[in-house]
């Protein structure tokens, strides 16, 4: 047998490696421990800037909603839908009087202005001959679905629209937004040809027959883009008109309503822009046609009459617009202001094709309401952010009519102002452009069955083309045919869920519109 020694010298030789085993396990389970508390720690800290930002942003949410303007919380169906919140002034405040403070106050981003806003939009467009800047304006409304707000947009037109064109809008006009706030429809309400200039009065009665279930109205014609841009600056000067009339007596909001002034460009009248001639462009700018005369604050430019609100303020003094927002709040008071009956359609006043106080447009969008003999509202617009309020006159042609006879700025031996006799041949583009309603059609046509875009659980949800207002038998034979068979195409498409059939896919791409 061995020595006792060895055994002992053996048995050492062998527990040494199972105690630097033990050694090194040890060291492994410290640094796991503490990369264990390190991750522990970080994911604390993590969750406390999580938790404490979205306190700190709910109460933000929260002072914002003390803001002037009420904004809504919630969702409707439609035209004549939904249930609306109010938010309104709390408590006293003095009268700002600093751009800093006016800034503090009330700083909001865009969407913090338009998202839930419930809009009630209308526009007058008698029939296709502006449906190239039509579609401009549609745009501009959809954006505000995006933005956040819930629109429902009325289109008072006089021409029936065919089943293609409106399945192109359907597709083109369609909200994908997916916040529970926003959304969009569009109606076209039908009205009888014999309307003519009257068809700028239908939107009148609507907004006060539908007023308690909106936040925003908005009126224009059919060639005026109108972008988020334009009713978050509008949302934003009125609550801040409101913010420095705090406190005053003798003043209130509703003498004053934010304005809006429309611009086009001035390209060269005799030349036509192409590769050849792009430098003809290097002078061109914005212009404001409709406001001439220099010195510019005695002729176009108007300061306002009012201790507070001139200091960041001025006034068009030709006020005309072409369209008007005006809040819930405001139409309530022009309702009832003294020898302004906002709410109530008239015709314009004067004798005559151009009267002094303008056509029946001019009186409806801008004259009544700003006129001194009127309703006698001044309008308002922002020194420091005026361009946020213009907005673009999408013909861009009326530039071309000042200095001329009959026109602004124009003199009895001023250069005649042109006009078309019926007889000018133009000469047109090439015939090898794909057009969007051929595109459309060809899609449809490719992509069969792609037929539920247009229904929303078991029901068309698309665009609505209303008839109630027109009788057929006071149309011309050829114009009441095709109306007639455009309504009952309309109707077919709308029972079967919004889908073409060949029928409709068969429309005459060049001459659909000359039918109408």
């Amino acid at each position: 047998p061995p020595h006792p020694s060895l055994v002992v010298r053996q048995q050492g030789a062998m527990t040494a490696p199972n105690q630097q085993q033990r050694a090194r396990l040890s060291l492994s389970t410290i640094r796991l421990s503490l990369l264990l508390l390190t991750s522990f720690l970080f994911g604390l800290a993590i969750c406390s800037a999580f938790f404490t930002y979205h306190y700190a942003h709910e109460h933000l949410s929260s002072a914002l909603d003390d803001a002037p303007l009420s904004t809504l919380k919630g969702r409707g169906g439609g035209i004549g839908g939904g249930v609306h919140g109010v938010s309104s002034v709390r408590g006293a405040a003095s009268v700002v009087s600093s751009n800093y403070e006016l800034a503090s106050s009330s700083s909001s981003s865009s969407s913090s202005l338009l998202a839930g806003l419930r809009i009630l939009a209308t526009i007058a467009s008698y029939d296709f001959m502006q449906l190239p800047h039509l579609e401009e304006v549609l745009d501009g409304f959809q954006d505000l679905c995006y933005a956040g707000s819930m629109v429902d947009l009325v289109i008072y037109t006089t021409v029936v629209y065919p089943v293609a064109l409106i399945d192109m809008l359907n597709d083109r006009m369609r909200c994908n937004n997916p916040s529970p706030t926003s959304g969009m429809t569009v109606t076209l309400q039908l009205k009888p040809p014999s309307v003519r200039l009257h068809l700028v009065d239908f939107h009148r009665p609507l907004f006060y027959d539908r007023i308690d279930q909106y936040d925003l109205f908005i009126y224009t014609e059919d060639d005026i883009r109108i972008s988020p841009k334009t009713v978050a600056s509008y949302l934003y000067e009125t609550r801040r008109v409101q913010k420095l009339l705090e406190g005053t007596k003798d003043k209130d909001p509703s003498d004053y309503n934010v304005g809006i002034v429309r611009y086009e460009y001035n390209f060269p009248e005799n030349v036509v822009i192409t590769d050849k001639t792009r430098h003809a462009t290097e002078n061109v700018t914005r212009v404001y046609w409709e406001h001439l005369g220099k010195p510019i604050f005695e002729k176009a430019v108007d300061k306002v009459d009012d201790e507070v609100l001139s200091q960041y303020y001025i006034s068009m003094h030709l006020h005309h617009q072409g369209m008007y927002l005006a809040t819930r709040e405001l139409l309530k008071a022009w309702k009832v202001r003294p020898n302004c009956k906002f709410d109530e359609v008239r015709n314009r006043p004067g004798k005559g094709s151009q009267p002094s106080e303008g056509t029946q447009r001019v009186w409806m969008s801008s004259q009544m309401l700003y006129g001194g003999r009127h309703c006698g509202v001044k309008q308002l617009l922002p020194v420091e952010n005026f361009g946020q309020l213009t907005v673009l006159h999408l013909p861009n042609k009326n530039y071309r009519r000042v200095g001329k006879q009959g026109r602004l700025g124009g003199s009895d031996n001023a250069p005649k102002n042109e006009f078309s006799d019926g007889t000018e041949v133009f000469q047109q583009s090439s015939p090898d452009l794909l057009r969007a309603l051929e595109l459309h059609v060809e899609m449809k046509r490719q992509f069969p069955e792609l037929k539920t875009s247009n229904v929303g659980g078991e029901r068309y949800v698309g665009v609505r083309m209303v008839d109630t207002d027109i009788d057929l038998r006071g149309y011309a034979k050829n114009h009441r045919e095709a109306a007639e068979r455009r309504l009952e195409a309309y109707r077919e498409y709308v029972a079967r869920g919004g889908y073409m059939v060949e029928e409709d896919l068969a429309i005459d791409i060049d001459s659909w519109r000359i039918l109408s």
